[in-house]
């Protein structure tokens, strides 16, 4: 016996990543409605070998549906989501809505699975930002044997984790280059991103961070552990997919490169590349497509007393959204729900 199952979004580029890791882990799905804005109503999408057809969420009767996966964007989660909700379906989001909610887990399932009993309060789980999950993967490993004081961390993220339109301005920029009166100017981000880096993700905040690295600051201690102290610098890229991170550890307890190395090879969700010689380690193009998270460059930091400094990478519209949200289902299923 499965679960009778929604994909809210169904028509961008973390729903259909939605739909392809739901047939390809074989989640026990019963049955399956995709749902998106009336202006997708009858647009097909496809799930495994079969074609599905959008339906109109305004107009989705939500009784009788045991999971909904959401990535509809904060506006529309805030009207649609407590609906599902209190039709009984559990919610797992994708949108920043509901992660600083005390009463709502935030949930990495390789990092803090147990808080999944947590979805009863609301009937609503929250899936972390993109930069987060990939990094706290890593960390928590590595905080279970030596306990992280500080993270210092730069971002380098791809152009998808703005969607479809920060894609195809990537792409129409970058053809531009090279077919005069072809020029694009910046519209989806706040600067030419072909050939270029931009230091902003998200608007900025009171203190000069961004909103992109304080949701990093907090979902961190939310996550791992409060006492963590975090400083991210997030940084878009001219790359289409993947998201890469500069993480500087300093730990309470002294954390031997190999250990670590040996400590990373063993936990779940991480794959470690890690070859001191030209092309020894795991970029973003690599990584498309897979559910791990790399991790290459380990070494020590002579700078501080217990410092280790790695290169992290992952599939953000995988790790940092789809895949993560359908583990986060897995989790329910296995240990809350019990019918697949």
């Amino acid at each position: 016996m499965g679960y009778k199952v929604v994909v809210a979004g169904a028509t961008g580029n973390v729903g259909r990543e939605m739909l392809n890791i739901l047939d390809e882990r074989q989640f026990p799905v019963d049955e399956i409605a995709v749902l998106a804005s009336r202006r997708s109503q009858g647009t097909e999408v496809s799930f495994g070998d079969k074609t599905l057809k959008i339906k109109d969420i305004e107009q989705f009767d939500w009784t009788g549906w045991d999971i909904a996966l959401f990535a509809i964007g904060s506006d529309a989660t805030k009207i649609h989501a407590p609906k599902a909700a209190a039709a009984g379906c559990v919610v797992i989001d994708n949108s920043s809505l509901y992660r600083y909610d005390p009463d709502i887990p935030l949930i990495v399932p390789e990092v803090n699975p147990d808080a999944i009993h947590g979805y009863a309060k609301k009937n609503i789980i929250a899936n972390p930002n993109c930069s987060t999950a990939q990094m706290v993967v890593a960390l928590k490993p590595l905080h279970d044997r030596a306990r992280i004081k500080r993270v210092v961390v730069s971002t380098y993220q791809s152009v998808s984790g703005a969607g479809k339109d920060g894609m195809d301005e990537l792409w129409d920029q970058t053809k531009g280059m090279y077919v005069p009166g072809q020029e694009k100017p910046a519209k989806k981000f706040q600067k030419q991103i072909a050939f270029n880096v931009i230091p902003q993700i998200d608007v900025f905040m009171e203190d000069g961070s961004t909103k992109e690295e304080w949701k990093m600051v907090v979902e961190t201690k939310k996550i791992v552990d409060p006492a963590i102290k975090v400083s991210a610098t997030c940084v878009r890229v001219p790359v289409f997919v993947g998201h890469s991170e500069s993480i500087n550890i300093e730990f309470e307890d002294f954390l031997d490169e190999d250990e670590a190395r040996d400590i990373l090879r063993e936990a779940p969700g991480i794959m470690v590349v890690d070859k001191r010689e030209p092309g020894g380690y795991t970029t973003p193009v690599e990584c498309v497509g897979e559910y791990a998270t790399y991790i290459s460059r380990i070494r020590q930091d002579g700078t501080v007393e217990n410092g280790l400094n790695l290169w992290c990478v992952s599939d953000n519209l995988r790790k940092g959204a789809a895949l993560n949200a359908v583990q986060i289902a897995e989790l329910l299923g296995n240990k809350v729900l019990k019918k697949g």
